[in-house]
């Protein structure tokens, strides 16, 4: 049982350490959907090494629709009034352009479904080191990037380490469930946070907190994906957005209109 569980284990983890830092950041920038367009436009660019060019220059192709995606993000930023609406339609280019694709290949169905959530209890535990070593230099390249340049490079390495963060994670485990690790428990640890009767620390540590809340949820889904013989993938995004919207409606703090 541990070895068929331990990889997809440490692949949710090793996503959870980066993911929930942009969680948090694109929750408080209010950019929500910015991870389901950027993953969308990653997954589109794996269609079309799928349809052209029969599964070469995947990752290539992954990274540089992505990195398309984000700078329309960033320029929409800038300049595009109703800024929600734009990343949801960036959103629908990258999924109607894969379908558009995909319906043309004898097996696209069952490829639509590996883009939008692999089931990760088949990731080779050879990938886990080597993301995790990705993600550790793209999170030095933050750290640094926080500390010392201007806020306009800030701004904009924010979205091109994004953008390789969410090209190599789509990659792993789909667009769905990068967006569920991405956001529910980034969304948990600020609620709890921002609640009067929560303690200090949540307030004080989000992203500490996050990662305790996204390993919890991910232990649990995978036990029960696991017991119950159902799609890990899948299982992973209903209980992580059930956790979130469970603490949606829970009482914390008084709601201001």
């Amino acid at each position: 049982m541990s070895t068929i569980l331990l990889p997809a284990l440490l692949v949710s983890i090793v996503l959870l350490g980066i993911h929930s830092y942009f969680g948090i950041r694109i929750i408080r920038r209010g950019i929500i959907f910015t991870d389901l367009a950027i993953g969308q436009m990653a997954a589109l660019g794996a269609a079309v090494s799928l349809f052209f060019f029969h599964g070469e220059f995947l990752y290539p192709l992954s990274l540089g629709w992505a990195l398309f995606g984000a700078l329309l993000v960033w320029t929409a930023s800038r300049r595009a009034a109703h800024l929600e609406a734009v990343i949801g339609l960036i959103y629908a280019l990258g999924i109607a352009g894969v379908f558009m694709l995909l319906s043309k290949s004898p097996h696209g169905m069952e490829e639509f479904q590996n883009l939008m959530a692999y089931d990760i209890l088949f990731t080779g535990m050879d990938e886990v080191p080597a993301t995790a070593v990705l993600y550790a230099i793209l999170g030095i390249v933050i750290y640094v990037s926080e500390k010392k340049a201007p806020e306009r490079v800030k701004d904009v390495l924010f979205f091109i380490t994004f953008a390789v963060t969410v090209t190599s994670s789509v990659r792993l485990a789909g667009v769905l469930i990068v967006f569920a690790i991405l956001l529910s428990p980034a969304y948990i640890a600020l609620v709890l946070g921002e609640s009067p009767l929560s303690v200090a620390f949540f307030n004080a540590h989000p992203l500490i907190a996050a990662w305790g809340i996204g390993i919890a949820i991910n232990l649990g889904s995978i036990a029960i994906s696991y017991r119950m013989d159902l799609p890990t993938g899948y299982t992973l995004v209903f209980f992580h957005a059930l956790a979130a919207i469970i603490m949606a409606f829970v009482p914390l703090r008084k709601v201001t209109r």
